[in-house]
């Protein structure tokens, strides 16, 4: 158990999401095992005591989105409402517990409070304290949900600032600690990646060293994927065609630990194997069939994610954008696509969008991006169309701050 812990705390840190003396994990066993024995170990009997799980994350979060969020929210909120696909699929909201209702309360009080928001969701914020995250099984299932309400919370809270500006008196100083200390572009320099066609030649000795070679290179590149940030946990997927068989990441498999989780896929469906892959296997088998492209990667970079909900109609009465926007929409030249995952809409609109450059973003949900021959390519188009929509973010986050500081002085 103790080597779970350790396990998912060394990705906390290398992902950046918590404050590092922040994080306690508890997972109960015969005892409740944790790798902080402090005054939050009765707080947190208590939860297990009133909660059908097994696993329990709390951390500070290494950036205050989460708090700034909870300080917008109209005083009677009592959750976040996102719109990225990892919140719609995975949390659909997150439950809060502002700072006024647990400061100086009795930690007994607020452990009823945890539980009270926990009952039926997977995360609660506690405003100014931390991230209370669970897991029915597994230590996992609990770094799974802390990562997603990282990802959402700063996919929500850069997108607010950039319709609705600034609105806390410290945000500014938040932000810009963000900016100048804990944004980080990522080094690519150190990749290595196998040249293409990863099948080889028709004189390869026989099948299962082609498989062999095909599945050491996704391993490889969906380690890539999440190390340089463009995967958070298990959301994103990565496969190749030979040219018959697709072989692509199992559904809920996490990217960086992608070894005995590749579906072999035959393009005629003659076998089952694609039962447990990506529910994206519809838009990557449309990819393949429709193209000339035999590597796809499918990751969450955040610029992507928030450019790509940021849109100044105003006079559109769709509800529902991710599955149902029928706008010629571009972010930098990024063809942005809607449709639901699996067999729905991205099955369609991404192969049509993708046919052309070989990269698009899909409505809240990241990018998918293609290769001719290997993965570098597929990977160079990823990482330069999230360097686009960075880009393209604070281009127009300096534009609004510049036209809202002149209205404030007119």
């Amino acid at each position: 158990m103790h080597g779970h812990i350790t396990k998912y705390t060394n990705k906390i840190l290398r992902d950046r999401t918590a404050v590092p003396d922040s994080i306690r994990f508890y997972v109960l066993d015969d005892r409740i095992v944790t790798n902080r024995d402090d005054e939050w170990l009765p707080v947190f009997n208590e939860v297990f005591n009133h909660l059908n799980i097994t696993a329990l994350l709390f951390a500070k979060t290494s950036l205050s989105f989460a708090d700034i969020l909870v300080g917008r929210t109209d005083s009677a909120s009592k959750k976040l409402v996102p719109k990225d696909s990892e919140t719609k699929i995975f949390l659909h909201d997150i439950p809060f517990i502002r700072e006024r209702e647990w400061v100086k309360k009795p930690k007994a009080e607020l452990a009823a409070m945890i539980v009270c928001c926990l009952k039926d969701r997977k995360a609660v914020i506690i405003q100014n304290l931390g991230v209370v995250a669970t897991g029915g099984l597994t230590v996992e299932q609990a770094f799974i949900s802390y990562s997603t309400v990282f990802h959402t919370t700063f996919v929500k809270y850069l997108l607010d600032l950039l319709m609705e500006g600034y609105k806390l008196p410290d945000e500014r100083k938040h932000f810009d600690d963000f900016k100048n200390s804990w944004l980080k572009l990522p080094d690519l320099r150190d990749l290595n990646f196998s040249p293409g066609p990863l099948e080889g030649s028709a004189e390869w000795a026989s099948q299962i060293e082609k498989r062999e070679r095909i599945s050491n290179e996704i391993c490889r590149v969906g380690r890539y994927t999440i190390e340089k940030g463009y995967v958070d946990s298990f959301f994103g997927n990565i496969s190749y065609f030979d040219g018959k068989t697709i072989y692509i990441s199992q559904t809920a498999s996490s990217l960086d630990e992608l070894k005995g989780h590749i579906d072999p896929v035959p393009l005629d469906n003659s076998s089952t194997a694609g039962l447990s892959a990506s529910s994206e296997l519809p838009a990557h088998r449309g990819i393949y069939i429709s193209s000339n492209y035999h590597a796809i990667l499918h990751g969450h970079p955040k610029f992507s994610v928030i450019m790509s909900m940021f849109c100044e109609e105003v006079d559109c009465h769709i509800e529902d954008c991710n599955r149902f926007c029928n706008r010629r929409r571009s972010v930098c030249g990024i063809p942005i696509v809607a449709g639901e995952t699996g067999a729905g809409g991205l099955a369609k609109s991404v192969p049509l969008a993708i046919k052309g450059t070989g990269v698009c973003i899909a409505y809240g949900h990241g990018i998918f991006s293609a290769g001719e021959k290997d993965f570098q390519e597929a990977f160079t188009k990823m990482a330069e169309a999230e360097d686009k929509c960075r880009e393209g973010y604070f281009e127009i986050l300096k534009k609004n701050d510049r036209r809202d500081r002149g209205a404030r002085h007119l």
